[in-house]
């Protein structure tokens, strides 16, 4: 695969969301689009091989919430699968710190070779469930962010984000194109785990027909100690 292919795409599909990164931090993204398509053969990770693919709907789809992480923040990304949004984060902003975590440990292989190869530092990939580690005292309210990428139904991706989110911290929720019926039934998730729709931003992704939602949930309110509910719950039974 051609690097000089490979940079000149993705830098005019950065300029659309307005990220100028250097070309030592663009050919990071080489190898890591090298290393995803080379363990994907083994292991599966991605759906998306191809490299405009790779650079639309998850280097550049993985970057459109960057500006809506302050600077120094303490981040967890909630599901991260193959590392998105969390690893291309963490390739753009030096300043983020950031947790990765998922609950197969084949992927969380994937993500440390990742942070090996790029040489990243302040990143750990952490193989648990958000439920588990929810309940540890040296992550529950401790992170200034969590952010997640199509893991689950608004109501119950609540319950696995904002435990882990610091009073006026931050949930970043992506979401896809129709999520009018999401946002109706999680009233009751944001009031029983202390939170609140702070925004939404609608978008079609660059380059794309793809229409993209940001939801912005404010951590208003302490969550209390039974949340999370035990590995399974949420989804078998969201508060609705």
């Amino acid at each position: 695969m051609d690097f000089e292919i490979f940079k000149k795409e993705i830098f005019s599909k950065l300029a659309d969301i307005n990220v100028e990164l250097s070309e030592s931090k663009i050919r990071q993204f080489f190898t890591y689009m090298e290393l995803l398509i080379e363990w994907n053969k083994k292991i599966n990770l991605t759906a998306i091989v191809e490299m405009t693919d790779i650079i639309d709907k998850h280097f550049v789809d993985s970057l459109t919430i960057s500006q809506y992480l302050k600077e120094n923040s303490r981040v967890i990304d909630v599901g991260t699968g193959a590392g998105f949004p969390g690893i291309p984060l963490k390739i753009a902003r030096d300043d983020l710190q950031i947790d990765l975590l998922d609950s197969l440990n084949k992927r969380v292989n994937f993500l440390n070779e990742v942070i090996n190869e790029l040489q990243l530092k302040n990143i750990n990939a952490i193989h648990s469930r958000a439920e588990d580690e929810g309940i540890k005292s040296e992550k529950r309210e401790k992170y200034d962010i969590a952010v997640s990428r199509a893991v689950a139904n608004l109501p119950v991706l609540l319950e696995y984000l904002l435990p882990f989110v610091k009073l006026n911290g931050t949930c970043v929720c992506m979401k896809g194109a129709n999520i009018e019926e999401e946002v109706k039934s999680s009233k009751n998730a944001l009031k029983e785990l202390g939170g609140e729709i702070e925004a939404i931003h609608k978008f079609n992704l660059p380059g794309t027909d793809a229409t993209r939602n940001i939801i912005i949930v404010k951590k208003i309110a302490n969550t209390p100690k039974k949340y999370p509910r035990k590995a399974g719950t949420a989804s078998k039974n969201p508060l609705i």
